[in-house]
């Protein structure tokens, strides 16, 4: 069995001391909206509970989908991956950016220039700096996590995501290969590619990445964005479903107006032979509203072996 723990949208603070120079436009917006709202809903001193209790869990591997920063200030990126460092090694732990970790053009190329050590895919070496670098892929075991950049700089009141065309190009190519070697297909994305929400904070491209999904298949998709916890299923290979699973975000405290915190486990484990020889369970982990205490939400079946799909 391999056990996966899925953190996202930790917006990690507090906020740096920032120059007049660098407020000026969609940070300004940005910084209100986090000491009018944010900085009150999420706190360290939560997040610190939950990283105590995926330590406990014992993870085989953890996935970091995105938001860890707020406005996109440089000094916030160094936050990030001391964050992620709290979580594990490069090679234990996996990350792929948010809308707010390119929350503006200067910055948005900082999570790769931060944190490449743990967005970097398998066998590639140095520094890659650019859009080409996502998806990329990490097989651990019988798992293979494939991580996809649905992070771009938007204008001030917008929070949408987009693949675009190459990268889903190369990402249904390396869902082929990871298909044909029989490998477990998690893949990590920010913004979910199903599900209703406002328009300016969707997936600009999510029926062209559903399609790729529904053409070359995964597994898992997981991701977060919304700060709730969700699960879908979207189109699959030969009339098969995809679950699409959101977590809610990690520093939300138990009184949060969304959704308390939390986390999710998936437990993964190969129990059969044939086409779909997979047992996927989730255990959602956190907060209960009103209730300090870190645990059990509940566990669910995603997926169960059968002999084709």
């Amino acid at each position: 069995m391999f056990v996966l723990a899925h953190v996202t949208d930790a917006h990690l603070g507090p906020l740096p001391r920032a120059r007049f120079a660098e407020l000026a436009g969609k940070r300004a917006l940005g910084v209100l909206n986090w000491r009018r709202g944010r900085q009150h809903r999420f706190s360290i001193a939560t997040i610190d509970l939950l990283v105590d209790d995926i330590k406990a869990m014992a993870p085989d591997h953890i996935a970091v989908t995105g938001d860890l920063v707020n406005v996109g200030l440089a000094a916030e990126f160094a936050t990030g991956l001391n964050f992620l460092k709290s979580l594990g090694a490069g090679p234990d732990v996996t990350v792929v950016p948010g809308n707010h970790d390119a929350y503006v053009r200067s910055t948005a190329h900082h999570s790769l220039l931060n944190w490449g050590d743990y967005m970097r895919g398998d066998g590639v070496n140095g520094d890659v700096t650019d859009e080409s670098a996502f998806p990329f892929v990490r097989r651990r075991g019988d798992i293979a996590l494939v991580g996809v950049s649905s992070a771009i700089p938007t204008r001030p009141f917008m929070a949408t995501g987009k693949v675009g065309r190459a990268q889903r190009e190369r990402l249904g190519a390396a869902l082929d290969v990871l298909g044909a070697e029989g490998l477990f297909r998690v893949v990590m994305i920010h913004h979910p590619p199903a599900g209703l929400r406002a328009g300016h904070k969707r997936l600009i491209d999510e029926a062209a990445v559903r399609e790729v999904l529904a053409r070359h298949g995964a597994e898992l998709v997981i991701c977060g964005h919304d700060h709730v916890p969700m699960v879908e299923r979207i189109p699959g290979p030969d009339s098969g479903l995809i679950p699409v699973v959101e977590a809610p975000s990690f520093a939300a405290g138990p009184e949060d107006r969304h959704w308390p915190g939390g986390y999710h486990l998936y437990r993964i484990e190969r129990v059969a032979e044939g086409a779909f020889p997979w047992r996927c369970t989730m255990e959602a982990r956190g907060f209960q509203r009103g209730d300090a205490a870190v645990g059990s939400r509940g566990t669910r079946v995603l997926t169960e072996a059968t002999g084709g799909r």
